[in-house]
């Protein structure tokens, strides 16, 4: 079974068993609710499924409380450990035209409009209003494109391939 990261527990919260949790989902309503299920990868890759039974948000961060652990010292084991989903949870999810799972982006070739290869998808970074999808090129320094609609023109997710239109001044290397 395939597993998503959806976020990194960063430390424990107050003495009653919430965890600090940095998200990395575009979708933290759906994938942390009570109830749902997540689970725990431990550097040594060993997992723990979790149930939330309580979500509410502390500054940059969501706490998180799970059954069967009242207290700090049920959860203090869970630092640094990451919170994934199962692809079959994630594949519950609808997204709205123009968007994708970062695991569908991460990998694709990228193409300018006329047809020359730029490089690869091998990161996107969440910055505020959107995304900026981090193309890695040979003998290059990495490009940084945000995705909106004036850059990325076309995503061809069965061909693997990104189209773009990269603005004068985004590239420093031209």
């Amino acid at each position: 079974m395939d597993y998503y990261n959806i976020g990194k527990i960063v430390n424990t919260q107050g003495l009653k068993g919430e965890v600090r949790v940095m998200s990395i989902t575009d979708f933290p309503e759906q994938r942390f609710q009570p109830g749902n299920v997540v689970y725990a990868f431990f550097k040594d890759n060993h997992s723990e499924e979790l149930v939330i039974d309580n979500v509410r948000k502390h500054k940059n961060f969501i706490l998180l409380h799970f059954e069967g652990k009242p207290t700090i010292n049920d959860v203090e084991y869970l630092k640094t450990s990451n919170l994934k989903i199962s692809s079959e949870q994630q594949n519950n999810t609808e997204l709205a035209p123009g968007e994708y799972f970062y695991h569908q982006i991460i990998g694709l070739d990228v193409y300018d409009i006329d047809d020359n290869y730029i490089g690869k998808i091998k990161d996107i970074m969440s910055l505020g209003p959107n995304d900026v999808w981090v193309v890695e090129r040979q003998d290059k320094e990495d490009l940084l494109l945000p995705k909106i609609s004036q850059v990325i023109k076309n995503v061809n997710l069965d061909n693997s391939i990104v189209t773009v239109e990269v603005p004068g001044g985004l590239d420093d290397e031209d």
